[in-house]
């Protein structure tokens, strides 16, 4: 195994057990391992920190695993790792693995595996591997999935971001099993809603959002609501079994709006209308018109990859929001949402700050809120704490 040596005075946040070992805190190499070896990491006294793999490519240069000097990263490790995944899932947490349910089985950092997002829909599972270094472990990672959660299909779903990032050439794709020919029909609460493991964004629905998608139930009975980047419909479809008066779902892709059009039908709902535009542009040609909602739900792409577009992204959500804000009836609800991981709580709650004086609307937060349970976060890896969801009351 390769030792791989960290500059004097950069070694706090790994002995903290920060999973991310970026290539500027390493001083020696004993030799150039290849992506995927296992390393061992020592501080600058050669005292032991922990064991990883390593890639050569990407910023982050060792993804940490397991601090015990004694366990190795083998097939048994790997196996134990995603086991606990699954049994938290299902033991504490008391998900079913019902062909009609959907869940995150291991979220990344939240788990200990660094790099691998496994989402159940179903009989299936959809994995998304954003580490060079891990997929080169996938043999084992997608066998123990296989074998613990006894699924039909397992598919990769790629991102090209991080792609780009880890230098890893991966296309989607089936990887076990087989995969339904129609998509696969699941229910959230009492919401129906169609899944394509073949296409759609991140692995075909977003289940981080579930818990805020029944949250905003409570108060949008007989509300005029607009649910902007509806995509699959999720908190438009909520919105109108609970009762909403009208629905307004828009969104800039034509393919997410016929995803959402066939969830109404499933639900046999038929007060969303549905309208193909960019959100900034909605919302100016909302404020040309004088046109207002009670409840107005913001739930954005990522607007931001990497470090340096951090400025750029906070703009976008002050020009967003305070848009928005402008377009609520007096005494109306905002429902505001980032899942971009760089952008903190404390900078995201600024820019509705902003929003709020720059409008002269008062806003008073009703809850923030984040993923739902089966997405946890690592308290040594808070960054990895990405989706922030604000509740306001606006006066």
């Amino acid at each position: 195994m390769h030792t791989i040596m960290l500059k004097a005075g950069r070694s706090t946040p790994f002995t903290n057990r920060h999973p991310w070992l970026f290539s500027g805190a390493i001083v020696s190499e004993t030799a150039s391992p290849q992506a995927g070896e296992w390393v061992r990491v020592v501080d600058s006294k050669g005292i032991f920190i922990a064991n990883g793999l390593y890639n050569p490519y990407s910023q982050i240069r060792i993804r940490l695993y397991s601090f015990d000097e004694s366990e190795l990263l083998s097939e048994e490790f790997w196996y134990y790792k995603i086991k606990n995944a699954i049994s938290y899932r299902y033991d504490i947490l008391g998900f079913s693995p019902k062909p009609d349910t959907a869940c995150r089985l291991i979220n990344s950092e939240g788990d200990g595996l660094s790099g691998l997002t496994v989402d159940r829909y179903g009989n299936y599972l959809a994995l998304q591997f954003t580490s060079l270094a891990l997929y080169q472990h996938r043999d084992i990672i997608i066998r123990t999935l296989a074998e613990l959660t006894a699924c039909k299909g397992i598919v990769i779903r790629t991102e090209a971001d991080m792609l780009t990032e880890e230098n890893l050439e991966l296309k989607d794709g089936l990887v076990y099993g087989n995969l339904p020919e129609t998509p696969v029909i699941i229910k959230e609460d009492d919401v129906l809603f169609e899944v394509n493991l073949h296409t759609g964004q991140k692995s075909g629905f977003y289940l981080d959002q579930r818990a805020n998608r029944s949250f905003i139930e409570r108060f949008v009975s007989h509300k005029s609501i607009l649910d902007l980047c509806t995509y699959s419909g999720g908190f438009a479809l909520h919105s109108a079994k609970a009762g909403a008066k009208k629905v307004t779902a828009v969104d800039i892709s034509a393919s997410a709006l016929q995803l959402a059009q066939r969830n109404t039908e499933l639900n046999n709902i038929d007060n969303i209308e549905f309208i193909k535009s960019d959100m900034f542009k909605y919302l100016e040609k909302c404020l040309s018109e004088e046109k207002k909602y009670d409840v107005i739900v913001l739930d954005p792409p990522k607007m931001t990859h990497s470090k340096g577009a951090v400025r750029n992204a906070l703009s976008g959500y002050l020009r967003l929001n305070t848009s928005a804000l402008q377009c609520l009836n007096p005494c109306g609800i905002l429902v505001t949402c980032s899942c971009s991981g760089r952008i903190s709580r404390d900078a995201f709650l600024e820019v509705l700050h902003r929003a709020s004086v720059g409008t002269g609307r008062y806003l008073s937060i009703m809850d923030i809120r984040g993923a739902d349970i089966d997405h946890p976060v690592s308290t040594a890896c808070p960054e990895s704490e990405y989706l922030k969801c604000v509740v306001c009351y606006v006066k």
